[in-house]
């Protein structure tokens, strides 16, 4: 209508551009990056990560990956890195998995005390390289339960927590062990990893996520759980006293609007969406949706190769 103002900008419809991209990394110190559709796709690399990260490190960025994902330790993590052809340290790795077993062992957990854990090798690692002694895990996905007369289920009353993340393993089994230590053991804590609905666990398609075995034991024991990774601000709080950066010089780059974009947002970070995993861009303008990023952009290459133009 001729005459009638420009319509505003929302916030979420700011691409990034060549001179919002070289005004970002002068911005910022630190690049935290999610990893699944982030970095890579089940265990297939994203086009272009290896060369832009290594520019990044070039210009003299910090790079740190923090990933919902509790299936590998940081240990597993770095050696999927390597296979990738991506140099990336165990140092600089934070997973879901490490952040249960930093908070067990900030929070001063007794280690004679044991920890239930619905997940897989990754937790498990995590917390017994903390000094925990765990049940569970994997080896609890091979047992059956059978429903007859009289049946008594039994569980360790020692088990003073109970950590739940990404179990392909789940079953019957392990849900009524997790529901009893946490029921009947008094003071149990029940420690979620993260709340995902979906993974992209292969290129091809998105699989259901933590958030499907913690809504499980939330229902069977009608508590909510303790979160301790994205957008749980534990994860963040322990970033910044490893490393000593503000958050304001820190940029949460991810692909999902409720755990890293959020997170980066709780935690006084710069934003940077990338389209390449979980969020659509139909998703992200959506009216319906309320997190909006700083930026949003394809694949994290675009930073680098629009910071040329």
């Amino acid at each position: 209508m001729a005459g009638s103002a420009a319509p505003e900008l929302k916030h979420c419809d700011r691409p990034l551009c060549s001179v919002s991209a070289r005004g970002l990394i002068d911005s910022v110190d630190a690049f935290l990056f999610d990893c699944d559709g982030v970095i890579w796709k089940g265990d297939e690399l994203i086009q272009g990560v290896p060369q832009s990260l290594q520019l990044l490190r070039d210009m003299g960025k910090k790079l740190i990956f923090v990933t919902n994902n509790s299936t590998k330790s940081r240990k597993q993590y770095a050696k999927k890195f390597l296979e990738l052809g991506v140099d990336v340290t165990e140092s600089e790795i934070f997973s879901s998995s490490f952040a249960a077993a930093m908070f067990l062992k900030l929070n001063k957990y007794p280690c004679d005390r044991k920890v239930y854990v619905i997940g897989e090798e990754g937790i498990l690692e995590e917390l017994e390289e903390a000094g925990f002694s765990c049940l569970g895990g994997p080896e609890d996905g091979k047992k059956n339960i059978v429903l007859k007369s009289n049946f008594r289920f039994d569980h360790d009353n020692n088990v003073g927590a109970v950590v739940v993340g990404l179990d392909q393993y789940i079953n019957y089994y392990k849900l009524q062990y997790a529901t009893l230590c946490i029921r009947e053991n008094p003071g149990c804590l029940f420690i979620a990893t993260n709340r995902d609905a979906v993974g992209h666990l292969t290129d091809l398609q998105e699989w259901p996520g933590a958030g499907c075995m913690v809504a499980a034991i939330c229902g069977s024991t009608q508590k909510e759980p303790i979160v301790v990774g994205k957008p749980s601000t534990f994860m963040m709080d322990f970033l910044i006293e490893r490393f000593q950066i503000s958050t304001s010089r820190m940029c949460m780059v991810g692909d999902r609007l409720d755990t890293d974009i959020l997170f980066g947002q709780n935690a006084g970070c710069k934003t940077l969406l990338v389209l390449s995993g979980v969020t659509s861009l139909s998703a992200l303008h959506d009216p319906a949706n309320n997190i909006h990023p700083d930026y949003y952009t394809s694949t994290i290459s675009d930073i680098l190769e629009l910071s040329k133009l």
